[in-house]
């Protein structure tokens, strides 16, 4: 009798909560006293044990082909690099623009759809791009000759962010409909954390950085980062994504970027003018008006926590 009214509603808050939860993974790199690439690590690390731990309790790990794990290796690299891009954009402008900034890879996966699947780009696209640059003008244009070296380094690497996770999207959307990967999403994100911890590890090591966790506060950040970040948040959204209409995705997918933003203005005091929240808006809504379409075709492309 209500089953076709609960569903939508219970799918609903799942997509809400899981995108709530995702928006605090920047606040957690920025209160963990570790550097950037060890706090990439841990998250994918923990994130991957918790994730195996759940699936053997539950009885849903399947043996993994070691052709698969092969396959997964291009995706995982890619979400390390990421992490380890996103992160210093995080301590050098904010969890709040750093997470805008890396949103902009909806752009590059509609780019990539056209140029590889022959997907077509409509206004939806054209506007949305117009409309989210126009945004990160106002927020990061107008002042670029005032702010310092460290500042524009942090802006560039949150847009180079984008691009390895948009490379890390289309190399897992490739493996799984060339049929080279047949994993259930839970699975697949686990063992790609685990190996982009492996990934993060080695860099770590290369660039030297201890991997002692200093004190309480950064154990409790790295566990909430792996927790709410790589397992809860990514649990309820593949629960709630298939159920939900691509544009009611892409609107609420859009809680990540806008709360960590408000957080940042919250918790650490970024200094914030009308037109940065002007360019906020902007490029919000840019980025939702420009993915609207390729989600509508391609629903695994619109992943857009980092």
């Amino acid at each position: 009798m209500h089953g076709t009214h609960e569903l939508p509603r219970r799918a609903l808050l799942q997509m809400i909560v899981g995108a709530v939860a995702i928006s605090t993974t920047s606040l957690f790199v920025k209160i963990a006293h570790v550097g950037p690439t060890m706090s990439g690590f841990y998250r994918m690390g923990f994130g991957g044990l918790m994730l195996l731990g759940g699936l053997v309790a539950l009885g849903q790990w399947r043996r993994l082909r070691l052709a698969e794990v092969g396959w997964l290796l291009v995706p995982g690299a890619a979400f390390a690099i990421d992490l380890v891009m996103w992160h210093r954009s995080i301590l050098y402008v904010g969890p709040g623009l750093a997470t805008l900034l890396g949103n902009f890879q909806v752009f590059l996966m509609a780019l990539a759809g056209w140029l590889i699947y022959r997907e077509r780009l409509g206004w939806h696209f054209l506007a949305g791009i117009v409309l989210a640059f126009v945004g990160l003008y106002l927020l990061v244009g107008l002042d670029w000759s005032a702010v310092g070296a460290q500042y524009r380094l942090g802006v560039v690497l949150g847009a180079v962010t984008g691009v390895a996770y948009a490379v890390y999207m289309l190399s897992t959307r490739h493996a799984q409909r060339a049929g080279h990967v047949k994993l259930a999403p839970a699975q697949l994100l686990c063992v790609s954390s685990l190996l982009s911890a492996v990934v993060l590890g080695v860099v770590a090591a290369a660039e030297g950085e201890s991997f002692v966790i200093p004190d309480a506060q950064s154990w409790s950040a790295l566990l909430g980062l792996a927790f709410f970040g790589q397992v809860f948040g990514w649990v309820l959204l593949t629960r709630a994504m298939p159920q939900l209409p691509a544009s009611t995705i892409g609107l609420l997918l859009l809680l990540q970027p806008a709360l960590s933003f408000i957080l940042d203005v919250l918790l650490f005091a970024r200094p914030t003018r009308t037109l940065d929240w002007v360019g906020v808006a902007l490029s919000l809504l840019g980025i939702f008006i420009g993915s609207y379409r390729s989600a509508a075709r391609a629903p695994t492309a619109r992943h857009m926590p980092a």
